[in-house]
């Protein structure tokens, strides 16, 4: 059997990038013109955005405030090692299964008893459809439920980079034809065509051909005037001076080779802390390893910082100057579709 149902499209679309972005300005995600264009691109061409870049520079909050402004409800597939289709895609629900058997035992009964022998007991039986396989039945994870969904969705699949290359194989019917095939039952095409955000920390490659079925874009750090604009939206509290200043601070941080570099989250933490001192008469110019508790994450690092004094200075010796424990971050090994600035220097917390 297979399903098909008809597609509504019931929640605003965009003119263009500019008033996407301007939508996205107004929930606090502060998003320049190359990276809202593409997002319009996306929804307006129904494909997939494959959203690549470190950790911590806005892809997850890209897609939870294109939810918020488009008025669709947002559906997320975390990804981890070790998930399967039972995680992601559907899986049968044994224990209503078994209560619907139950309730039919006393008719079945009464139905077997007219066959004199146990063969055509049996293949009475076997030619009954109790509907046990039928959607009824399902329980519908992540990437079902965004088909099955009666209202218009963004699917988030959240740090796909997490999972192993045979889970990708999951994810191309659902991202090249809207649709889940379940065995038992048949093909589930799209009610309402879901937009679909896959995000990447970049830890691995990713398929060919995943990145064949989507639209790709390299979210890097922002720019300092950029970030000075995240953290005061996200922040309103501090003094424009102190968020200039915490943003300043993590951009050196981030030009040495530390394990974790400081994410736009972390960069916000650390101005409200700024913006705590300064209400006790304290400076975070004065104590900057006060912020380090936001911005550094592990004691190599902070060793890292700390043996080479403050990141604007040079150290003074060398040789004494502790290496870092872990391997440096791996190159970006992503291919590039906006080259010459990659998108770099967008996003937000």
């Amino acid at each position: 059997m297979t399903t098909v149902a008809t597609e509504r499209t019931n929640t605003p679309h965009f003119v263009d990038g500019a008033a996407l972005r301007d939508a996205l300005c107004e929930s606090d995600y502060i998003a320049d013109d190359e990276l809202a264009t593409v997002v319009h691109l996306a929804t307006v061409l129904d494909r997939p955005l494959l959203l690549e870049g470190p950790a911590g520079v806005g892809k997850t909050e890209l897609a939870k405030t294109l939810a918020e402004v488009s008025g669709r409800r947002l559906i997320r597939l975390q990804c981890h090692e070790g998930l399967d289709d039972s995680r992601a895609l559907y899986e049968w629900d044994y224990a209503r299964q078994l209560l619907h058997v139950q309730m039919l035992r006393d008719r079945i009964g009464v139905e077997l008893a007219e066959f004199e022998t146990l063969p055509e007991a049996s293949a009475h039986l076997a030619a009954q459809d109790f509907g046990l396989y039928s959607e009824t039945f399902l329980a519908a994870r992540p990437l079902l439920a965004a088909i099955l969904s009666e209202e218009p969705v963004v699917l988030l699949v959240d740090e796909v980079d997490r999972t192993e290359e045979s889970m990708e194989a999951l994810l191309l019917e659902v991202l090249a034809e809207n649709q889940v095939t379940v065995p038992e039952v048949g093909t589930f095409t799209a009610r309402t065509r879901p937009w679909v955000v896959l995000t990447s920390n970049d830890t691995r490659e990713l398929s060919a051909a995943l990145k064949r079925r989507c639209l790709h874009y390299h979210l890097g750090y922002p720019t300092a005037e950029r970030e000075r604009n995240i953290v005061g939206a996200r922040a309103p509290e501090v003094e424009t001076a102190a968020v200039a200043e915490v943003v300043e601070l993590a951009g050196k941080l981030r030009e040495l080779p530390l394990r974790k570099s400081p994410s736009i989250s972390e960069v916000i933490d650390a101005a409200r802390i700024a913006a705590v001192l300064a209400a006790t008469g304290r400076s975070a110019s004065d104590s900057p390893e006060l912020l380090y508790s936001a911005l550094l994450k592990y004691s190599s690092d902070v060793d890292l910082v700390q043996g080479r004094g403050a990141p604007a200075k040079a150290p003074e010796d060398d040789r004494a100057v502790p290496r870092p424990t872990v391997a440096a971050r791996p190159a970006n090994t992503t291919t590039n579709v906006f080259r010459g600035h990659g998108g770099k220097g967008h996003g937000r917390s």
